[in-house]
């Protein structure tokens, strides 16, 4: 059942999960388009997010926007990001915010999109306490997820235990920001994964309909139909957590479970990469590390994350 509409403002507008945007020429949606668009998710009931290049929109675009409920998704170098609800940073995020500007967008959720493998991972984030400990939530999106060879996953479960113990100690300082990688495991209880194709779809400048973002960036042409001749997607059911065998039985509840990965990767959106589960498994392992050590200082008394012995559920199956 489809619960968001994602409108992407301009084929620049900024990528806020794993796939990156190359697009470099302008082409802004048609104000035509933006209004149908806003009239399709009234009609369905839709809550809309709004995807905004690193441009200011005409007026005429703003007024619209604010005719319906809607999230912005802004990227952190637009001039003015004032109303946005969602900030995304690439790669730079302690050097690109003073303390002060922190303070005034904490309310905000940030997203920093970083590559892991190779040296240009982005580990301010994880070292600045100061920044941690003043905003309410932070979702960190490795984007080379599918280039991790043996010697990434060690190097990323390392981090993760570092990263825990900063988490750790801003707990005992009376902070509580929320963190995906790590304390969304211990908060879920069941999956929250993306959902792409199932419970939200993507409007793109040109008119047409994708699974998500990322599908349209990778090829306009694989589309999922138009405003004029409204939705196609074809075997949706495969979108759906029920028809995924292994993560419909996972308890990584944190994890994306990105379609557009899936498919990449394994050639079937359902069926998600060695990769994407040993990294996502990772993560719910210091999540359950991180859970044991918060209620040694009174955090969390009543969750369980229960002790696993496989990072790939394929694993289980081989064995």
């Amino acid at each position: 059942m489809l619960k968001y509409l994602i409108i992407l403002l301009d084929d620049t507008s900024t990528s806020y999960c794993h796939y990156e945007n190359q697009k470099s020429e302008k082409r802004l949606i048609s104000l035509e388009d933006l209004k149908s668009g806003i009239l399709f998710a009234m009609k369905e009931n839709l809550m809309v997010q709004f995807v905004y290049p690193n441009y200011e929109i005409p007026p005429e675009y703003k007024d619209a926007i604010e005719t319906i409920d809607h999230v912005k998704i802004m990227p952190s170098d637009l001039e003015n990001t004032n109303n946005a609800d969602v900030l995304v940073f690439n790669q730079n995020f302690a050097s690109s915010f003073s303390e002060e500007k922190i303070e005034a967008n904490k309310d905000k959720i940030f997203v920093l999109r970083t590559s892991f493998c190779g040296n240009q991972f982005s580990t301010d984030v994880a070292c600045n306490v100061s920044i941690l400990a003043n905003i309410n939530r932070i979702n960190i999106i490795i984007t080379d997820i599918e280039k991790f060879k043996e010697e990434d996953f060690e190097k990323y479960k390392n981090w993760l235990s570092e990263f825990g113990k900063t988490v750790k100690d801003i707990y005992i300082n009376g902070k509580t920001p929320q963190i995906n990688l790590l304390t969304d495991r211990i908060l879920l209880e069941n999956m929250n994964n993306c959902n792409a194709g199932f419970e939200n779809i993507t409007l793109a400048p040109n008119g047409k309909f994708y699974i998500c973002p990322a599908f349209y960036i990778e090829n306009e042409e694989d589309n999922i139909g138009d405003l004029k001749n409204g939705l196609n997607i074809k075997n949706q059911q495969l979108y759906k957590l029920e028809y995924s065998p292994l993560c419909r039985i996972c308890d990584a509840y944190q994890c994306k479970r990105c379609v557009w990965l899936n498919r990449k990767t394994t050639l079937e959106v359902n069926t998600p990469s060695h990769e994407q589960c040993v990294v996502a498994h990772l993560e719910r392992n210091a999540s359950e590390n991180l859970l044991r050590e918060l209620k040694t200082v009174g955090y969390f008394p009543d969750k369980e994350i229960p002790t696993i012995e496989y990072l790939d559920p394929f694993e289980t199956i081989n064995n």
